[in-house]
C-alpha cells in the first residue's frame, strides 16, 4: 500500500479552507478544548486522484481541518476513530468545534453532525403473540424458524455459553454470511457457532470520549458483562429451553420469536452509554456482514434526521434491504417522549402480557395493597407484622431520604423495619440494596404521580414490592396517621406467577408515547410489542438485580422496558422475511402495522396502565402485533428511497441535509415536493392542521398498496373519521387482478368550523379515527390521526 500522502497536500487542504472564509482562530466558536466526537460523512466518489485509499483522503483532512481551525491539537496527532464504508462513506474523529466547522467547508464533505451518547433501552410471549397455537405453529414452520435468517443485535454484547444460544440441530452457516466472530480476551473464536455467527465488539468512540476502558470491570471483547445484550438476543432467536425460569418465577419453555434465526452481535454499549461513533460503526459492519434484520434497543434525545447517527444508518441499511427495530425509548407515559422516529425503521413501544407476578402488601390497619414483585429469597416471617417507615418524613435529608438514596437512611431509624421508598432517580434494585445495608428487613416502592399505576417486578435483593401511586399515597397516609398514636406495621405477602391476567395487553406506563418529535406527519411509535416483565437469557457474573452488590447467579432474567419489545419485533420480521423474501423493510413493517390489533383480552380497547384509561394512537400506533395475521396481511403500504427523499424534501430539507442521509443529490423541486410530508406512502395517516381560530381546513394525502395475497381480489374502504372532521376516500373500492399489482387511492380530510378560543401558542389537539380496507378476508387498518397546531409564540 502507498505511504502517506506528502504533507503539501494536507497543508494546500488548510490554504484552501482558509480562502473559502472558513473558520480560524479569530472564529469564536467556543475553545479548541472542548473537543468532541464527530461524525463525518463525504461523497465517496469526490476523493482526489492524489490520494490512494479514503483513509488517506480523510487522514489529510481531518490535519488541514485542525490547521485551519487553529486548534491547540498537533495536525499530525489527529486521528480517525472510526471509518465508514457500507451504510456511507466517512468517518468519525473527537475534535473541536472549529475543526468542525471546518471540515464542513471541505470539497467532498456531504456533512458533519456531533456524537450522541445513547443508552440500551420469554416463556410467555410467544404463547401470548400466538406462536404457541396451531396457527401460530403453521407460520414458524412456513419461516422454518427463520433459520436462514440472521438478525443483527447492537447491544452490551452476550454471553455465547448460555443454552439459549446452542447451535443443536441447526444446519450450516448460510452461505452469503460474509461476518466474522473477532477473537478476544475471554472470547475465542471457537465459542460462535452455527446460532453466534457473528460477533464483534466496538469501543474506539466509547474510549475517545471516556478514556481507556476499565478491563477489571469491561470486557474488551463482544462477552456481555451488563446483561441487557444477552437479554435482547434471545428475545429475538434464542432457542427453545426447558426448564427456564428467574429465581422460581414464570417456569416453562423459554424460546425467542425467530428459535432458529441466526445471531450476529455487535457490542456498542459500554459502562458510559453507546456512542454514535460505535453504533455508525456496527450499522456498517452489519449491512457489510449480511444481516436481514437489525434490533437496536438503544434511546437518546430527538434531533433532525440529518443529524440523528441512527436515522442515517438506519436508512442506508433499510436500503439495502435491512429491516430495522428500535425501541421506542422509557421516557413515557408523557407526550413527545418517543425516540427512533425515522420512517425508514419500525419503532416499538412495550406493552404487558397476560401474565404478571402478585405480591400483596398487607397494612396494621387491616388494607391489602396490590403490588408486584420477583424475589425468591427467605421470606418475611409468616403473619408476623413489622414496623413501617417512610423515611422522608423523618427529618434530616427528607428528599434524598424518601428515595432511599445512597446513604440516606439513618440505621437506626430503619433497622429491622420495612421501609417505603419513593420510586425515581436511582434504580428500584438499588434502593433495596440501601435499605438492606442500613438494615431495613424490607422495602416498598411507591410510584409517584409521573408514574401513575404502572408496575414494574424487578429481582430485588431483599423483600420488596413495587405498588402505584394510589396505593403509594395511601401507604403514606397510613404511616403518617399512625406516627402520632400506634406505631404502623404492615408484611408482604408474594404469590408467585400469575397466567391469564386480565385486562392484558396494556401499554406499559414506561412506554414513549407520541406524537413524533421531528415530523407529526409519521405517527409514532409504529407499534407495540412484549416488554413488562419479559423473561430471557441472562449472563453470569451480573446478578439478576443488575447491581455490583448481588452475587446471586441465575440464568434467566425478568426485565422491562421498550428494550425488550424491541427484539420481539426483531424476531417476528425474521420469521416474515423467511417466508416472504421478496419483502422490503416497509412492506414488513406495513404487514405488522395493518395487522395490529387496539383490544385487549376482554374485547374492549386497549388501555394505558399508566392511568387506567383508554390508550390512543399516540400510546401504541397502529396497536399490538400479531404475527399470525401479519403473514398474511392481504395489502401492503410499500416505500423506498425515492418515496423517502420526496419526505424530506416537503419537511423543507436542504438539498446538503438529504444527501447527508441518503447518500444522493436530491433535486426538490417537482415531482419531489409534489404535496407534503403527510403524503409519504406510510401504513398509518397523519395530517397537520394549523390552529386557523376554528374555520374550516381540508388537506388530501394519497396512498397506494401492494396486493401482496394470492390473486385477484376486491377490496372496499370502511372510514371512522376522528372527531370532528369528515374522512373520504376515493375510490372506496379496489379490485385487484392478480399479486403484485399496486393501486392507488385519495383521501380527503376535512376539519369542520368550530366556535371556541384558539389554542395556546405551541399546545395542539389531536383526534383519531381509522381507515378499514376488507375484502371479507383480510382486514387492512391504518390509524388516522389529525392534529390542530397552535404556532409556537414569537421568540
Amino acid at each position: 500500500m502507498a505511504g502517506p500522502p506528502p504533507l503539501f497536500l494536507a497543508l494546500f487542504l488548510a490554504l484552501f479552507l482558509l480562502s473559502q472564509g472558513c473558520p480560524g482562530r479569530a472564529a469564536d466558536l467556543g475553545s479548541c478544548s472542548r473537543r468532541a466526537t464527530y461524525i463525518v460523512r463525504v461523497d465517496g466518489e469526490s476523493k482526489p486522484a492524489a490520494f490512494p485509499t479514503h483513509r488517506h483522503w480523510y487522514d489529510a483532512s481531518l490535519s488541514a481541518a485542525v490547521s485551519a481551525a487553529g486548534d491547540d491539537l498537533d495536525p499530525r496527532r489527529a486521528t480517525v476513530i472510526h471509518t465508514y464504508a457500507a451504510v456511507f462513506p466517512g468517518f468519525s474523529a473527537r475534535i473541536s468545534p472549529q475543526a468542525a466547522a471546518a471540515l464542513r467547508c471541505h470539497p467532498g464533505v456531504v456533512g458533519v453532525f456531533p456524537e450522541q451518547i445513547r443508552e440500551p433501552a420469554t416463556t410467555r410471549s410467544p404463547q401470548f403473540l400466538g406462536l404457541k397455537s396451531p396457527e401460530g405453529a403453521e407460520l414458524l414452520a412456513e419461516s422454518d424458524f427463520g433459520s436462514d435468517l440472521v438478525v443483527g443485535v447492537l447491544d452490551t454484547g452476550i454471553w455465547p455459553e448460555r443454552r439459549s444460544f446452542s447451535d443443536h440441530g441447526l444446519g450450516p452457516v448460510p452461505a452469503r454470511w460474509k461476518g466474522r466472530c473477532v477473537a478476544a480476551r475471554g472470547f475465542p473464536a471457537s465459542l460462535c457457532n452455527r446460532k453466534l455467527i457473528g460477533a464483534r465488539h466496538f469501543s474506539a468512540g466509547y474510549e475517545a470520549s471516556s478514556g481507556r476502558m476499565n478491563e477489571s470491570a469491561e470486557a474488551r471483547s463482544p462477552r456481555d458483562t451488563d446483561g441487557h445484550g444477552t437479554h435482547t438476543a434471545s428475545i429475538a432467536a434464542g432457542r427453545h429451553v426447558y426448564p427456564a425460569s428467574a429465581l422460581g418465577y414464570a417456569r416453562g419453555i423459554a424460546a425467542g420469536m425467530a428459535p432458529k434465526a441466526r445471531l450476529a452481535v455487535y457490542k456498542v454499549c459500554w459502562a458510559a452509554g453507546c456512542f454514535d461513533s460505535d453504533i455508525l460503526a456496527a450499522f456498517d459492519a452489519a449491512v457489510a456482514d449480511g444481516v436481514d434484520v437489525i434490533s437496536l434497543s438503544v434511546g437518546g434525545v430527538v434531533v433532525p434526521y440529518y443529524l440523528d447517527a441512527i436515522a442515517v444508518g438506519a436508512f442506508s441499511a433499510a436500503e439495502a434491504g435491512v429491516f430495522v427495530s428500535a425501541s421506542a425509548g422509557n421516557g413515557g407515559p408523557g407526550p413527545l417522549t418517543v425516540t427512533n422516529v425515522a420512517p425508514w425503521m419500525t419503532t416499538v413501544g412495550a406493552g404487558s402480557m397476560d401474565r404478571d407476578f402478585p405480591a400483596e402488601v398487607r397494612l396494621g390497619n387491616g388494607a391489602t395493597v396490590a403490588g408486584v414483585s420477583v424475589y425468591g429469597g427467605p421470606g418475611l416471617i409468616p403473619g408476623k407484622q413489622y414496623p413501617l417507615v417512610y423515611a422522608g418524613s423523618e427529618g434530616g435529608d427528607g428528599y434524598s431520604a424518601s428515595l432511599c438514596l445512597d446513604g440516606s437512611l439513618d440505621g437506626a431509624l430503619v433497622r429491622g423495619k420495612i421501609v417505603v421508598c419513593d420510586r425515581g432517580i436511582s434504580s428500584r434494585a438499588a434502593k433495596g440494596q440501601v435499605v438492606k445495608k442500613a438494615g431495613g428487613a424490607a422495602m416498598i416502592i411507591a410510584n409517584g404521580a409521573f408514574d401513575g399505576e404502572g408496575l414494574v417486578a424487578d429481582c430485588h435483593v431483599l423483600p420488596a414490592a413495587a405498588v402505584g401511586a394510589r396505593a403509594g399515597d395511601l401507604i403514606r397516609r397510613y404511616v403518617a396517621d399512625a406516627a402520632a398514636g400506634r406505631q404502623p406495621t404492615a408484611t408482604i405477602v408474594f404469590r408467585g406467577t400469575r397466567l391469564g391476567v386480565r385486562p392484558a395487553p396494556m401499554v406499559a406506563a414506561f412506554s414513549a408515547r407520541g406524537p413524533n418529535p421531528q415530523s407529526p406527519e409519521v405517527l409514532k411509535p409504529d407499534v407495540i410489542a412484549p416488554g413488562l416483565n419479559v423473561l430471557a437469557a441472562w449472563p453470569d457474573g451480573v446478578g439478576p438485580a443488575g447491581i455490583a452488590a448481588d452475587r446471586r447467579r441465575t440464568e434467566f432474567n425478568i426485565l422491562s422496558g421498550t428494550s425488550m419489545a424491541c427484539p420481539h419485533v426483531s424476531g417476528v420480521a425474521a420469521l416474515l422475511k423467511a417466508a416472504h423474501p421478496s419483502w422490503s423493510p416497509a412492506a414488513i413493517k406495513s404487514a405488522l402495522m395493518t395487522t395490529a390489533y387496539a383490544t385487549d383480552n376482554r374485547g374492549r380497547p386497549m388501555l394505558d396502565e399508566s392511568s387506567g384509561n383508554a390508550s390512543t394512537v399516540l400510546d401504541r400506533g397502529a396497536g399490538h402485533v400479531d404475527p399470525q395475521r401479519a403473514m398474511d396481511p392481504g395489502l401492503v403500504y410499500d416505500a423506498g428511497p425515492s418515496d423517502y427523499i420526496a419526505f424530506l424534501c416537503n419537511l423543507n430539507y436542504t438539498e446538503q441535509n438529504i444527501r447527508a442521509i441518503t447518500r444522493r443529490t436530491a433535486a426538490c423541486g417537482g415531482a419531489a415536493r409534489a404535496g407534503h410530508a403527510a403524503n409519504l406512502n406510510y401504513p398509518s395517516i397523519s395530517v397537520v392542521f394549523p390552529d386557523a381560530g376554528g374555520a374550516r381546513q381540508s388537506t388530501h394525502v394519497i396512498r397506494t398498496v401492494t396486493n401482496v395475497g394470492a390473486g385477484g381480489a376486491d377490496y372496499r374502504a370502511t372510514v371512522a373519521p376522528p372527531l370532528g372532521t369528515t374522512v373520504a376516500v376515493e375510490p372506496a373500492r379496489l379490485v385487484f387482478r392478480r399479486a403484485g399489482q399496486k393501486l392507488s387511492f385519495v383521501v380527503r380530510v376535512t376539519l369542520a368550523a368550530e366556535s371556541g378560543p384558539p389554542l395556546p401558542p405551541g399546545s395542539s389537539v389531536v383526534r383519531s379515527g381509522s381507515l378499514i380496507w376488507s375484502d371479507g378476508h383480510h382486514t387492512v387498518t391504518s390509524p388516522i390521526v389529525v392534529t390542530v397546531q397552535a404556532p409556537l409564540p414569537p421568540s
